[in-house]
């Protein structure tokens, strides 16, 4: 068949996207426990190798894979876990099916693969388990983490007005609401019956610390009288934190990320200014000079 110009771009393309995602498939499927996630991951990852071939009839010429994808969907497996990468397959699957509904009437072999592509991503879907359940403990720890200690931070920032003190502070307030949020979250899923109740709880509390060690970081780091450079960096930090935790979320989930994103990057900064507000007024009405 004689191929447009344009028709072989996208057939090269597809040939690229088709052998990486089969190395990528086998990659998964190694570091995966679970035998029947292995066996269906082995599956596509012969599936789409196939493709490659099919596509290879049309242009003749042998195209290497994306190993810049490969490496780094590696690094996000390691950091975000199988569930994370398996609902972004799930997604790219989507988006080749677009892709190749482009070419369907003009090459009728890619309906074929149309077909394939969504057995592979409705099997994706049903794969999408193990880690989800303790994604509302770990949003509850986040949020109460940037609200409170955002609001904290802010407050005491400005009554202070030293990086060492507002550290102090925030560290003892932010080690304190850790175990509090930990504990009351631990009681919450025993009054429920939960045989999970102290994992649950170890990812509220874990979620808690690690916001508080990053919100609390620039105040470590900048010289005592740097309070507003801190102050700025710490709020840019929550902004990041919220920017990638409602990413994973909206990834694993498949929901959508900017309305979540806004309503909490809203809450926490609306809360930051307000106890900013109250930490210049408290200090002025009280007279308090440190």
């Amino acid at each position: 068949m004689k191929l447009s110009q344009t028709n072989y771009k996208r057939i090269i393309k597809f040939q690229r996207d088709e052998i990486t995602a089969s190395i990528l498939y086998k990659k998964i499927a190694q570091k995966i426990k679970d035998d029947s996630k292995k066996m269906a991951l082995l599956e596509f990852a012969a599936a789409e190798y196939e493709h490659y071939k099919i596509w290879y009839d049309f242009t003749q010429k042998e195209v290497k894979p994306d190993w810049f994808t490969v490496m780094i969907y590696n690094v996000l497996f390691f950091i975000l876990g199988q569930t994370f990468i398996i609902r972004y397959m799930e997604r790219k699957e989507k988006y080749t099916q677009m892709e190749l509904q482009q070419i369907s009437e003009q090459i009728p072999v890619a309906k074929t693969i149309i077909l394939q592509e969504e057995e592979h991503e409705m099997r994706l879907i049903a794969m999408i388990d193990e880690e989800l359940k303790y994604v509302g403990s770990v949003v509850l720890g986040l949020n109460d983490a940037l609200v409170e200690l955002t609001g904290t931070i802010a407050g005491i920032t400005f009554a202070l007005m030293n990086t060492r003190l507002v550290a102090l502070a925030a560290i003892v307030t932010g080690g304190a609401a850790t175990l509090s949020m930990a504990a009351s979250n631990y009681l919450a899923q025993r009054a429920e019956k939960r045989d999970d109740a102290l994992r649950s709880s170890i990812y509220t509390g874990s979620a808690y610390l690690i916001t508080v060690v990053l919100l609390v970081l620039p105040y470590l780091v900048l010289p005592d009288g740097y309070y507003i450079s801190a102050f700025i960096i710490m709020i840019a930090v929550a902004v990041f934190i919220i920017f990638s935790f409602n990413y994973y979320i909206a990834v694993v989930q498949a929901t959508e990320f900017w309305p979540k994103f806004f309503e909490m990057a809203l809450i926490s900064l609306g809360v930051a200014a307000l106890s900013f507000a109250i930490g210049i007024a408290a200090k002025y009405f009280l007279g308090v000079n440190v």
